[in-house]
């Protein structure tokens, strides 16, 4: 028994890394072609994102969004639903915790925080909820429903903060700061590390223990797996779908108020610069496992921290952590995607 958990666990560790490797490779391969050194760029990488204190605490800042957006798009993919919403709902819920953060009186002190939260936790759910319905309702594709909404929740935003929500004090494309009494606590000051990475965990934690522990994880889960025996055993196969879309957008909105209530202290342009399809990226990449997800938000997290640097003592362009992500993405999907084209090829 000890040697088939071993083996399990020795075959998640290399099915996570395997992506991660094929990426570092080619890569490289890149970095000989433009006259570089491959392995003193990737030292540079590690040393700027995990060198020192300070730079840990940088990376982990930095994975602090993808906790979210990764978190709620796993709980979809899990249910067989595949959400590319999470990018809608973490703007529209950052959005509406921001509003909460400078509009409502500061004499409320602290408790501004659970309230900014709460908004963005609702704003997210109902932002998520509609596509589910008309998937469920009517079965209304949600790959193209949920990319719609994205574009919408971006010109939504960008009206606003350039409208009836525009602070008095600037030109153009922001919000009034939020109070200090809304701001999320710095974990490792005068690091950007704040209180929101350890929500991020603790949400993760929580998904996790919903997979594993509870009857809604485990009916949502056989959904995922077979929609027509999950009806033949009783379970609302709709119900779950806007569960689960509700459950994501209430995670991303929580994201999105994390980021703007512990980062950005208020809404601008650029407030998420593909924080949910990265987070799509780190769900793939995890298997929807809490670990796995992990483990993926904080390599991409120290590859947005060590990019800039990179940037600054040598000659290699951002756009380089750019293309990492994108091939550990390609080489994640088409390790998933493989084994089950085998297996319709063998059926053929």
């Amino acid at each position: 028994m000890a040697d088939v958990r071993f083996g399990k666990l020795a075959e998640s560790v290399v099915s996570l890394a395997l992506p991660f490797v094929v990426a570092a490779l080619v890569a490289g391969v890149l970095l000989l072609a433009i006259g570089e050194n491959p392995l003193a760029i990737f030292g540079l990488m590690a040393e700027e994102s995990f060198g020192s204190a300070r730079r840990i605490a940088s990376t982990l800042s930095a994975a602090t969004p993808l906790l979210f957006t990764a978190t709620a798009t796993a709980i979809c993919f899990r249910s067989g639903v595949f959400n590319v919403g999470v990018e809608g709902a973490f703007l529209t819920g950052g959005l509406a915790a921001i509003f909460v953060g400078y509009a409502a009186p500061a004499s409320l002190g602290v408790v501004l925080i659970p309230l900014a939260m709460l908004a963005g936790a609702v704003v997210g759910a109902i932002w998520l909820w509609f596509p589910g319905w008309l998937l469920a309702r009517w079965q209304v594709d949600e790959v193209v429903s949920t990319l719609m909404l994205n574009f919408i929740a971006a010109a939504l935003t960008g009206y606003l903060i350039n409208g009836p929500m525009l602070s008095p004090a600037s030109g153009n494309n922001v919000t009034p700061p939020i109070h200090d009494a809304a701001e999320l606590v710095r974990l490792m000051p005068p690091s950007t590390l704040h209180a929101g990475f350890l929500i991020g965990l603790l949400v993760l934690t929580l998904y996790g223990l919903w997979c594993r522990y509870t009857p809604a994880g485990f009916e949502a889960a056989l959904v995922g797996l077979n929609r027509r025996f999950s009806r033949a055993m009783g379970i609302s196969v709709g119900g779950t779908v806007i569960a689960v879309m509700v459950l994501s957008g209430v995670i991303a909105g929580l994201g999105g108020a994390s980021h703007g209530l512990g980062q950005l202290y208020r809404f601008s342009d650029g407030f998420s610069p593909g924080y949910g399809f990265t987070g799509m990226a780190v769900a793939l990449l995890g298997r929807n496992n809490p670990l796995g997800m992990l483990i993926g938000a904080v390599f991409f997290g120290a590859l947005a921290s060590a990019g800039t640097t990179i940037q600054l003592f040598s000659n290699i362009p951002l756009d380089l952590v750019d293309i990492i992500q994108g091939l550990v993405m390609i080489f994640a999907v088409m390790q998933i995607a493989l084994p089950r084209l085998r297996k319709g090829a063998a059926h053929v």
